[in-house]
């Protein structure tokens, strides 16, 4: 049995604090999604890794002193009762396991609905989103899911709008992410908005991520996480996903991690069946498609975005790929539904 939040201590207390969070742990809860939230704010709250609450506070909310088990059987101890919402600045839910039946503890849905009433923020981590959307608290905003969990999110909510492409989204007062190292950026989010840049930025540099990514970062797409084993392959899609948009060469993609341009090429070939290039053109392509089946942007822009000249260029690689014009998929997905999005 773990321990991961411990009592608020002497140095500060949550009326202090410029970013007080409560957490809401669903049984079988992400621990990862958990852990690297609130060790986030727990770098930023205090000078180096000393860990007082002082700029930042924390607690886990539910019957006191129980037990919440994580989908990986390390419990946490609660530290709060689940009671008066308007005592944190946000709300974070974190969700659980999805087969068997995702649960929440008694009073759960009562306590969100409460601090909706009187204004809190609500956070959803990784599949958290659920939880919220079960309340009936998602209604009326975008949210943010998983590609892994994008389906079964559709299948339960159709009338949601919701994205899975995204590492985390920010509607006014709902705050939802894709779970994974993207709670760790939403939390780098907060800090910066409620503390400092530089403390948002220390959290990330001690937990060895880069600088801040915005809410509009695009999450690893499916066909990266179920393909890549090679630790450097995976190095190499993270940034070629990172700076689609972008005409980076292949000799720099490499000068980055430190190989050649031969090696990259090698491993990436041996360990996913495609060359590196390759593999840039369909993450483009599948991109694109989803931006215009989901936006009502330009071609030119999405284009832009996604890495191509123009316009033309992206029809004539689009159209290669996948037996249509970008023009011409939206028309159709449009004569079948009128509403894009």
């Amino acid at each position: 049995m773990a321990k991961m939040a411990g009592k608020p201590q002497t140095e500060a207390t949550p009326a202090k604090a410029r970013l007080r969070v409560g957490f809401v742990l669903a049984p079988r809860f992400t621990l990862t999604a958990f852990s690297g939230f609130i060790d986030a704010i727990r770098l930023a709250a205090d000078d180096g890794d000393r860990s007082r609450p002082i700029d930042c506070s924390w607690a886990v909310l539910g019957d006191e002193d129980a037990l919440i088990p994580s989908s990986c059987a390390v419990s946490v101890t609660t530290t709060a009762p689940l009671c008066d919402p308007a005592s944190y600045d946000y709300i974070a839910v974190v969700g659980g396991l999805l087969h068997g039946g995702q649960k929440v503890l008694p009073g759960t849905y009562s306590f969100l609905k409460g601090a909706a009433r009187v204004g809190v923020p609500l956070i959803g981590l990784c599949t958290g989103s659920f939880i919220l959307a079960r309340a009936g608290l998602l209604d009326g905003y975008e949210c943010c899911v998983s590609w892994l969990h994008s389906d079964e999110f559709v299948t339960e909510f159709p009338d949601l709008r919701v994205q899975s492409n995204r590492m985390f989204i920010v509607d006014r007062d709902r705050l939802t992410c894709a779970g994974g190292t993207s709670v760790v950026h939403l939390a780098a989010h907060l800090i910066e908005r409620s503390c400092s840049r530089a403390q948002a930025i220390k959290a990330l540099r001690i937990m060895i991520e880069e600088q801040p990514l915005p809410s509009g970062a695009w999450q690893p797409e499916a066909i990266v996480t179920r393909q890549a084993r090679d630790g450097l392959v995976r190095q190499a899609m993270l940034l070629v996903e990172q700076n689609l948009g972008e005409p980076q060469s292949l000799a720099t993609l490499a000068a980055t991690l430190g190989i050649s341009t031969r090696q990259i090429e090698r491993r990436f070939m041996a360990d996913v069946g495609i060359s590196l290039r390759e593999y840039r053109l369909r993450l483009r392509l599948s991109r694109a498609r989803w931006m215009v089946a989901h936006t009502d942007r330009s071609m030119t822009e999405i284009a832009l975005e996604c890495g191509f000249n123009d316009g033309s260029h992206l029809a004539r690689f689009f159209k290669e790929h996948f037996g249509k014009s970008p023009s011409e998929h939206r028309r159709e997905l449009c004569s079948q539904d009128p509403v894009v999005g």
